[in-house]
């Protein structure tokens, strides 16, 4: 098992580091067990046993279906603050292609985003802060199910958690392989974009290939609609602001029908945007230019426009805070507090809608096994105890005992 190579201030990391072996052994051993969303059922059972093993107060099963809460109460409680910090759990169905000891066992799922490192970091976090209690009020830890498409978040939003647990903030981080280890970065506004999907389905009329004239071409009319959909960031976006329009799947007839024109067709697309006002009108000109392109060959086009997730979007005080509470561990020419944004999407943006929080990011470094959602990707357990320590510094700096 390694040490803990990386180095940072504070009380939280040098106490934690201690356990950095254990807490390498519980990623792997979560990393080689892959559970998609909402069937986390061995990772949730991993979560409770360690929840109950740190000594946390409270353990809270079955949140959203296989969530659960851990509840860990300070010395202090004069304060009556609540604070929740955030960890995902789910992997993705993707086939790994590594070769080391702790590699999915499970053929076809695989922890390519670092899920299992996330939830080892919030279980450090519990570990330190259960033994420790340096802090005025309740520590949330929240271990989250379903992220990669499921929208677990909201399903334990609507499953009663922040009624259960009425948080005054709540802070999640991710690994970030384009950020050195021993870095933090985020920003006090947009940190993911809003992740729509959405379906078009043309209907022509299908014919032989030598007989064109007698059909209505959805090929052609496919063919159009992708060219013409690039035009709507191209020409109704401002170019301060941000839009990626993508379609990313087409399927109409039988490739081994060469002369054979189908009748129908089916594009597939995605739409990332960070404000609301450009993402209504994104949906708007999508279904109007699909319509009339449709009926300028004589075909028609029905679009079925679905808003996955919301943009994430931290809120400016609690950015602020977290930025001062990774400074404090790290110094101030290790944590970036202007972030660019990414176009990709995060279901943690429907619990900053509910709550004020923010959402940081941790660098691990690209390593051998390249970005997020690669067959060779794997989380970097040297920056286990900087991540649970920064979950623990949140909890002590937002929470501080009185000094007498």
């Amino acid at each position: 098992m390694p040490g803990s190579r990386l180095k940072a201030g504070g009380r939280p990391f040098a106490h934690i580091a201690q356990y950095h072996p254990e807490l390498t052994a519980l990623r792997r051993d979560l990393h080689a067990h892959p559970e998609l969303g909402f069937e986390e059922r061995y990772t949730s059972q991993r979560v409770q046993e360690a929840l109950h093993l740190c000594g946390v107060d409270e353990i809270h099963r079955g949140m959203g279906r296989t969530g659960v809460v851990g509840v860990i109460r300070g010395h202090g409680h004069s304060s009556g603050s609540m604070v929740g910090l955030r960890a995902d759990m789910d992997a993705l169905p993707m086939t790994e292609h590594n070769d080391f000891a702790w590699k999915s066992c499970k053929p076809g799922l695989m922890h390519g985003c670092g899920h299992d490192g996330h939830t080892a970091m919030l279980l450090g976090a519990a570990r330190y802060l259960a033994e420790t209690r340096n802090f005025d009020g309740t520590a949330v830890l929240v271990f989250q199910p379903g992220e990669e498409g499921f929208a677990g978040a909201r399903a334990m939003i609507d499953d009663g958690l922040f009624e259960r647990f009425p948080v005054q903030s709540i802070f999640a981080m991710h690994n970030w392989p384009a950020l050195k280890p021993g870095t933090v970065g985020l920003n006090s506004g947009p940190m993911m974009a809003a992740a729509d999907r959405f379906t078009v389905e043309i209907t022509g009329r299908g014919g032989h290939g030598a007989h064109a004239y007698q059909t209505v071409d959805v090929v052609l009319v496919a063919a159009h609609i992708i060219t013409a959909a690039q035009s709507i960031v191209a020409r109704n976006v401002r170019p301060i602001d941000s839009a990626v329009v993508s379609l990313c799947a087409v399927q109409a007839g039988d490739l081994g029908a060469f002369s054979v024109l189908p009748g129908s067709a089916t594009l597939v697309g995605t739409v990332r945007t960070f404000d609301p006002q450009v993402q209504e009108m994104v949906e708007r000109h999508l279904k109007e230019l699909c319509h009339a392109i449709a009926l300028g060959f004589g075909a028609t086009a029905s679009v079925h426009y679905e808003r996955i997730y919301p943009a994430t979007i931290n809120s400016e005080s609690e950015a602020s805070f977290a930025g001062d509470v990774a400074q404090s561990l790290l110094g101030a020419e290790h944590v970036l507090r202007d972030l660019e944004p990414s176009m990709g999407s995060e279901d943690f943006s429907f619990m900053l809608q509910t709550k004020p929080g923010a959402y940081l990011r941790i660098g691990q470094g690209a390593g051998a096994g390249g970005g997020l959602h690669n067959s060779r990707y794997d989380f970097n357990d040297d920056i286990l105890p900087l991540g649970a320590a920064l979950h623990a510094s949140l909890i002590e700096q937002a929470m501080p005992l009185a000094t007498p």
